[in-house]
C-alpha cells in the first residue's frame, strides 16, 4: 500500500448526494504490476511523498510536480493540483486522502489519477508537466433535471454553457493561473448559475482553451437537463452549479482581474456588521435566557413518518464542544471524513467522545443534517456505533459520538505486528457481532437500511474488542416490503461490491451479505479481499475458492491463529463466507441465517456455489466498452444512458 493514512473515526453520513460529494479515481490502462520491492513502486512512494510532505501546511501551494528515480521505467512521477478557493490546510488533508487512497483504488496500475471537490493527485510513469490530456475524463451530473420541459432546459443549458465557454477564455489567457470563476442570473427567474474552470498551470494557453473546451462539450453530452454538472480530466476540470459551490470570501476577485471592493465600503460593511452583531448578541441573551430544546418542527424522515426531536439531553452546547476538542485544534484530530473533520474530546465529567464537524463547503445543508440526526437517533445496538448527540448553532453542526478506543478492526488484522493481538476466539466473537449488527439493520430497527460499505475498516473496535460497524454514508433506506433497488450512482468499496451491484447498479440485504462474506474470509486468512496469490489464485476470493476445492481450506488460515484456533469454528466459517459471496444473488443466505449458521452447530450448511470471478481483464474490458471512468472503489463510467459512479472509501 502506498501510504496509509488510517481514520480511526468514520463518520456516519445518510445517503442523500449532491453534486459535492463526490470522490473518483482513473485508473491508466498500462497495468502492468508493481509489487513491493520492485524500484518503480519505491519511487512512487517517494514521489508522492515529496509532492507535500516536505512543505509546512501554511506553504503549500495549490499546483506542485516531482520526480523520483534516475530513468525509465524506474522512473516515477507525479502532480496535484488544489482547487483554488481551497485553504492549505484543506488542500494538505485532500491530498493525504488522496495519497491513502489511491493505491487501493488502482492497486495495479503503473498510473493512476484521483480526484475530489478540492484536489487531484497523479502519478505515471512518465512525464506529464505540460502534456494536455483530455481524453480520459469522468464526468459527474445532478441527479435532479433543471425542469420537465426540454424547451426549459435547453434555454438554462445554453446559459449554462455560454457561462462556462467566457471562463475557458478568460482561463486561457492568464499567464499564472489558468482558472477562472464568475457567476450569472439565470433570465427569467431568480435563479443563479455558478460556473468554475481550471487548468493545470503547466499548460500552455492554447492547450488549456482545448481541454476546457473539450470538457465543456462533454458536460454537454453527458449531463444535458440537469440542475449542475462537472467534468475532471488529469488536466483540467470545469463545473456549474445553481448553488455556491466554491468558497472565496464575499467580492473576492477571480482571475479575470475584477477589482476588488473599495475601503469606503469596506469601512461601511464593517460598521454596520458591527451595529448587528450587538443587535444580534441582546436578542440573543433575550432569547436564551430561558433555555428551549431545538425543535425541528413538521420535518418527516425518509420513511415518512412525523419526527420531533425535542431531546434536551441530546443537544450540546457550542461552547462545551470547544473546550471538549481544544477548539477543534489538530492535536485533537483523528480523521478526516467525506463531509468534515472527526475531533477526539473529553468532557468535563471526563467521558471521551468522537465529535464530527460538518466542512461549510461540505454540500451538506440543515435537511440533511436533520435526516442523519433522525436516522442514528433511531439506531441503538451495542453492534453499531451510538449517536450521543448534536450541536446546531453559530453556523455549525455537530454530531457527538461514543468514543471507541480501538481503532478499526484493519489497524490489527493487516498489520504483521498487531496481528497476534486478534486471537481466533476474538476474531470469531467480531465475526459474530458484525452479523448481529447487520441483522438489527436489515431486520430488526425501524427502518430496512443497506450499509453498501461493509469493510474492515469501517469496523470500529470497543476497549474489549467487540465490534461496532460505523459510516452509513452510502446507506439506503428501503421501504415496506421492497426487497431491492436500483441506482445509476455505485458507491463501494473495491473488492466487497457483489457483482450485481458493481456491474448493474442492483442493490439489496444481499449486496451486505456478499460484503460480509469477503469481510469474514479477510479475518480468517488476514489478508485484504485485493491481495494476489500464488499463480493461478488471483485475489483472496479465488484463492479461498480453489483451496476449498482441492480439500484444503485451512489453507488461507492466518499463520499467527495456529494455536488459538477451533478448526471446527475457522472450517464452518469459512463455509459460510463462500455461501455468502455466491455469485447468484438468490443463493446467499441472509443475515438471519447466517447468524444462525454461526450459532448453531446443529444446522447442516450447504456447499457453496462458484463466487464471481470478474477478472481484472474483464472489469477493464467492460469500462472501456462503457467508455471513460470514475469515483470510487469501481470509477465513473459515462454511458449512453446512464452515469455510474463509484465513491472512495471515507
Amino acid at each position: 500500500m502506498l501510504l496509509s493514512l488510517r481514520l480511526i473515526w468514520i463518520p456516519f453520513m445518510i445517503w442523500i448526494t449532491t453534486a459535492a460529494d463526490f470522490e473518483t479515481h482513473y485508473c491508466g490502462l498500462n497495468t502492468t504490476s508493481h509489487i513491493n520491492g520492485t524500484a518503480y513502486y519505491s519511487n512512487v512512494i517517494q514521489v508522492l511523498g515529496s509532492l507535500f510532505s516536505d512543505k509546512s501546511v501554511d506553504d503549500i501551494r495549490n499546483f506542485s510536480d516531482k520526480s523520483a528515480g534516475n530513468r525509465p521505467p524506474d522512473k516515477a512521477y507525479g502532480l496535484y493540483l488544489c482547487r483554488d478557493d481551497a485553504l492549505p490546510n484543506d488542500c494538505r488533508n485532500c491530498l493525504l486522502k488522496a495519497r491513502a487512497n489511491i493505491e487501493v483504488s488502482c492497486p495495479f496500475s503503473v498510473a493512476a489519477v484521483w480526484w475530489s471537490d478540492l484536489c487531484m493527485l497523479r502519478y505515471a510513469n512518465y512525464s506529464m508537466v505540460s502534456v494536455m490530456d483530455s481524453d480520459s475524463f469522468i464526468s459527474e451530473c445532478n441527479k435532479i433535471d433543471i425542469s420537465e420541459m426540454v424547451a426549459e432546459q435547453s434555454r438554462f443549458w445554453e446559459a449554462g454553457t455560454t457561462l462556462m465557454g467566457q471562463l475557458a477564455s478568460r482561463a486561457s489567457k492568464q499567464e499564472s493561473k489558468l482558472l477562472a470563476h464568475d457567476e450569472q442570473n439565470y433570465h427569467g427567474s431568480n435563479m443563479t448559475i455558478y460556473g468554475y474552470v481550471q487548468c493545470t498551470p503547466d499548460l500552455s494557453s492554447s492547450d488549456c482553451d482545448r481541454c476546457l473546451r473539450d470538457s465543456i462539450r462533454n458536460l454537454r453530452r453527458y449531463c444535458f437537463g440537469r440542475e449542475g454538472a462537472r467534468v475532471l480530466t488529469p488536466s483540467c476540470n470545469v463545473r456549474f452549479e445553481i448553488y455556491k459551490f466554491l468558497t472565496y470570501a464575499a467580492n473576492t476577485p477571480d482571475t479575470n482581474g475584477k477589482k476588488k471592493i473599495s475601503s469606503t465600503i469596506i469601512a461601511a460593511i464593517v460598521a454596520i456588521i458591527g451595529v448587528l452583531v450587538v443587535i444580534a448578541g441582546i436578542c440573543y441573551w433575550f432569547i436564551t435566557k430561558k433555555p428551549r430544546p431545538i425543535i425541528f418542527k413538521d420535518f418527516k424522515d425518509e420513511t415518512g413518518e412525523s419526527e420531533m426531536i425535542t431531546e434536551q439531553s441530546l443537544q450540546f452546547e457550542l461552547g462545551t464542544i470547544q473546550a471538549a476538542t481544544d477548539n477543534f485544534s489538530l492535536h485533537n484530530k483523528i480523521g478526516e471524513g467525506g463531509f468534515g473533520g472527526v475531533y477526539k474530546g473529553i468532557l468535563q465529567n471526563g467521558s471521551q467522545i468522537a465529535v464530527k464537524r460538518l466542512a461549510k463547503s461540505s454540500g451538506q445543508g440543515a435537511l440533511e443534517f436533520k435526516n442523519e440526526v433522525v436516522l442514528l437517533a433511531k439506531l441503538q445496538h451495542r453492534n453499531l456505533v451510538r449517536l450521543l448527540g448534536f450541536c446546531l448553532e453559530d453556523e455549525e453542526k455537530i454530531l457527538i459520538y461514543e468514543y471507541v478506543p480501538n481503532h478499526s478492526l484493519d489497524f490489527f488484522l493487516f498489520d504483521p505486528a498487531k496481528q497476534a493481538q486478534l486471537d481466533w476466539p476474538t476474531r470469531y466473537r467480531i465475526i459474530g457481532g458484525i452479523a448481529r449488527g447487520m441483522l438489527y439493520l436489515h431486520e430488526d430497527s425501524r427502518l430496512r437500511i443497506i450499509h453498501r460499505d461493509l469493510k474492515t475498516s469501517n469496523i470500529l473496535l470497543d476497549e474489549d474488542m467487540n465490534p461496532k460497524i460505523s459510516d452509513f454514508g452510502m446507506a439506503r433506506i428501503i421501504f415496506g416490503n421492497q426487497t431491492q433497488a436500483m441506482t445509476n450512482r455505485i458507491v463501494g468499496t473495491y473488492g466487497y461490491m457483489s457483482p450485481e451491484y458493481a456491474m448493474h447498479g442492483s442493490f439489496s440485504v444481499k449486496s451486505d451479505v456478499f460484503s460480509l462474506g469477503v469481510l469474514v474470509l479477510e479475518i480468517i486468512s488476514g489478508k485484504r479481499s485485493t491481495s494476489l496469490f500464488q499463480f493461478g489464485y488471483g485475489d483472496l476470493l479465488h484463492h479461498a475458492w480453489n483451496k476449498w476445492k482441492d480439500g484444503e481450506p485451512f489453507g488461507i488460515l492466518d499463520p499467527s491463529l495456529v494455536d488459538s484456533t477451533s478448526q471446527n469454528e475457522v472450517l464452518r466459517c469459512i463455509n459460510i463466507a463462500l455461501l455468502c459471496v455466491q455469485e447468484d444473488a438468490e443463493l446467499r443466505p441472509s443475515m438471519a441465517s447466517v447468524l444462525h449458521m454461526l450459532s448453531s452447530y446443529s444446522v447442516a450448511l450447504p456447499l457453496p456455489q462458484n463466487p464471481p470471478f470478474v477478472s481484472r481483464n474483464r472489469v477493464r474490458h467492460v469500462t472501456s466498452k462503457m467508455a471513460e471512468s470514475d469515483d470510487s472503489i469501481c470509477t465513473v463510467w459515462p454511458t449512453e444512458t446512464s452515469q455510474i459512479t463509484d465513491v472512495h472509501p471515507r
